[in-house]
Parts: structure tokens; sequence; C-alpha cells
């Protein structure tokens, strides 16, 4: 391909595109395909000569299509969303076309400065305390194993990454059980080690971190010779949407002198609408939050915003700058790329700025109260139905229920059978998680082509189920 063809075929892509994305519901949610159909398809040898595009094009229709699950259908409520509005579709174009690498300053002022003009709106808009700035990384994984490392050198006055680990203290991380696994990832990756994350037990109908438990296991440790280093608090956690008391965990971190890092990877893009600021108090505490504009937002992933309260302290743990790194000559700069672990760095700021600009705040607003309230309103018409209990409330739209059959004992299986039919069926998509020894589904609604009868669509599928259980 040359940039001539580029134009012909860049415009069928576009219209490809739009097509796609307008008649998803045709689409079965979740790919049909059977394991190594998609690599049987494809010759096991490379091609020695030039293939036409139009021949690979018809392909990735034929062959690529089919073994994709749709992430933007309408009827898409597993996981989180991973939404990817128009305009940033449109922006990743145009960093694509680009092709950046936006590590230092100098290598794009305009990736640089767009980066931190575009985390200061964000914070405005998460009521966020001003004096937080912030780095652009690719997933929350990242921004969390960051906020570790970060934790492991704080607590060992910056030695660990100059002597290592070996003949140190034992350090300790403090998390609820309802945080994700992408913590205990890095626990491991920062050689912490998974016997020293505490899980602090959780109480109350929305599953918070103990405070008395936590403040408990912070002294023992002390007590025992370990060296606390941190505390990660959650709001709306991926299982259930539990969420933590960022002001109650925010004043035992500020009084332990423990780094206080917060994951609002889902819920964080709801907070820029006022009534759920309440899950949100204290939040002014914390050292380090992430958030996931890929989520509910509509950015395209990759893109998941890391606000610190203080730059400089994540600067220490992760900059290193040879010569070949520096830029001379000019000050008043910031590399970003010395506050994250990878030195490359995609032009992610784009996607947000066309993103926030063409929809504005109030367009995203509307779209996460119209995701709460349609799947309010499901929550509602589901616990009515016989054969169904509800597990745990909405937190944000997110609950979980199970199918239940009072003659059979193995009501696990039976979820694990129903789910497993649901996602086959390929009109809607669900997924598991547990609560305590109960195998739950979970609900979520917040696809950006989503409509109000799709939730009707959800609720005839449930209901189906329920009758046959």
């Amino acid at each position: 391909m040359d940039w001539d063809e580029y134009i012909k075929w860049g415009k069928e892509a576009v219209v490809w595109g739009s097509e796609y994305r307008k008649n998803l519901r045709n689409y079965p949610v979740r790919s049909q395909n059977k394991p190594g159909e998609t690599f049987n398809s494809i010759p096991s040898n490379p091609p020695e000569n030039p293939e036409s595009i139009e021949q690979i094009f018809d392909d990735f229709k034929k062959i690529i299509l089919p073994g994709v699950t749709h992430w933007q259908h309408p009827r898409f409520f597993a996981y989180f969303p991973a939404n990817a509005a128009p305009a940033s579709v449109f922006a990743e174009i145009l960093t694509n076309t680009m092709g950046l690498q936006c590590m230092l300053w100098q290598t794009s002022p305009s990736a640089t400065e767009l980066e931190e003009k575009v985390i200061e709106w964000l914070r405005i808009s998460l009521d966020i305390p001003e004096g937080f700035g912030g780095i652009i990384q690719d997933t929350a994984s990242s921004a969390t194993l960051t906020a570790i490392l970060t934790m492991r050198e704080k607590a060992l006055n910056w030695k660990g990454n100059k002597v290592g680990l070996s003949g140190q203290g034992k350090l300790r991380i403090y998390a609820s059980t309802e945080n994700h696994s992408s913590l205990d990832k890095a626990i491991w990756f920062s050689g912490i080690g998974e016997d020293n994350l505490v899980r602090v037990p959780v109480y109350g109908a929305y599953r918070s971190m103990d405070p008395v438990a936590l403040s408990d296991a912070i002294h023992n440790d002390r007590k025992k010779g370990f060296i606390p280093a941190g505390i990660v608090g959650v709001t709306c956690g991926t299982s259930t949407g539990s969420y933590d008391n960022l002001d109650e965990i925010g004043t035992i971190a500020n009084n332990e002198n423990l780094y206080f890092h917060v994951d609002a990877a889902w819920a964080g893009s709801a907070i820029i609408c006022d009534e759920y600021k309440y899950l949100w108090q204290g939040i002014g505490k914390a050292d380090s939050i992430v958030f996931n504009p890929h989520k509910w937002l509509g950015a395209q992933f990759d893109c998941s915003v890391h606000f610190l309260k203080d730059m400089n302290v994540q600067k220490n743990t992760l900059s290193l700058t040879p010569e070949y790194l520096k830029t001379s000559g000019v000050e008043g700069i910031t590399n970003l790329s010395d506050y994250t672990i990878p030195l490359g760095r995609r032009f992610r700021a784009l996607k947000l700025w066309f993103l926030i600009r063409s929809e504005g705040l109030s367009g995203i607003r509307k779209l996460i109260r119209d995701h709460i309230n349609w799947s309010e309103e499901l929550f509602h018409k589901i616990k009515l139905l016989n054969n169904i209990e509800v597990i745990t409330e909405p937190v944000l739209g997110l609950f979980t229920f199970r199918f239940i059959n009072q003659n059979s004992e193995n009501i696990n299986e039976i979820n694990e059978k129903i789910v497993k039919e649901i996602n086959d069926e390929g009109l809607i998509y669900l997924t598991p998680t547990k609560v305590g020894e109960k195998f739950v589904i979970r609900f979520m609604a917040g696809t950006l082509e989503m409509e109000e009868n799709d939730i009707d669509v959800a609720y005839e599928c449930i209901k189906e189920k329920s009758e046959r259980t």
C-alpha cells in the first residue's frame, strides 16, 4: 500500500466502520467461533509476494470479524464498557497517521502540553483538589503497579531501586478483599510478595474496607517488625461495585504516614455527575488516583488517567535519564516518561481533547445517567421475578443476582450453566463473579450505542431463563 492507495482504502475503512457501528445489533454480542477456528483459517506460511489490500480487507471481514466479541454492542452488559466514541476514533486515526513517539517534551511538545492541559480539565471535572497533577497511562494495571513501586521506594527511603530488596525489612500493603486482581500482580512484580498483601475484611451492604480492622492490622504489623508501606482503596470495585470510605481510610493513611492509592478505574467517570460525588468524599487525602476514560467516558482504549498529589514522589521512583534522553537549553518543561515504567508513550491526550470538546461534559453526563437509570429499572423488574435472588444492590447501575431453584442444592452449577447458555445464544452478554461462596451474575450497562429498549431485551432474556429454572 502506498499513500495514494491509503486514500482509497482509508475511505473504504471509514465507511465500513460507520456501517459496522450503526448495525451492531445484527451481530451476536460474543463471538460464536469455536477454538482454533480463526487460526486454522489463516495459511500456515506467510506470503512471499505482496497481496492486494482488497483481498486482505475481504479476508478481514470473512475470517477475523466472526471471531471478535463486539465490545461496542448495545447489549454488552459484561465486565465494564470499553467505549469508543466517534470523536475519539477519529482522533486515533490522526494519532496513528502521525506515528508520534511522545516520550519527552522535545519529541513532541504539543503531546506533552496537551496531556497536562487535559489532565487539568479532568481534575476540575472530577472535583479533585487543586495541586494534583497527573499522567496518562495505558491501563489501570500500570497505574497500580507504579503506585505500589512508589509505596515501596518511599517506605524504604528510596533504597529499593539502588540496593535491592534483600536485607531490607518486610513491607506490607493493605487493601480490602474487594480489590482488583491487578493489585495482586503489582505486588508480585514489585518484589513485595503476595504474602505481604494484607487483605482487610469488609463490612456493610457496600462491602467497604473495615477501618478498625485496617488500623489493627497496621499496628500489629509494626509490633511484629514489618514496615507498613501503603494502602489501596477502591471506589466501586469490579466484582460488585463495593466502595470504601475514602475519608476514613485516608485519615488512617495520613496519620500513619502511608502512601494512599485509590482505584476508581470504572467509577471515576461517573464523578462528573454531582449526585455521585458522595463516592468521592475524602479524595483529597489520596496520594494517587486512577480512573479509566477508556471505560465509561468514551475514550478509545487504551487511556488510563493517573492523578498524583506530589508528582515528585513518583518521579523519584521511576525517573532514569541517560545522556541521550536529556533536553538541553530549555527550562520549565516536563518529560512525562519520568513518571511511567515504559519510556515510549503514545499521544493519548489527543482523543480525550477531541472527545471532551465534541461531547461536552453535559453530553457525557447524560450518557452516564441514562445507563444508571436504565440498569436500575431492570433491577427493580427482575427482583420481582420468580426464581431470582438479588445478591447485591445497584451501585452506579452495577448489581448482581442469581437464579434459584428450591428443589436443587446445586445453585452455583445452575447459574454457571445458565450464564453460559445466555452468552452462547449471543443476544446479550453477561459475566459472573463470586460473592462469598455464591456464584452470581453481574449486570451493568455502559455502551455508547445502547438504547433504553436494549434493557427490555435483557429483561426478556433473564425472565425466560427464570421461568425455566
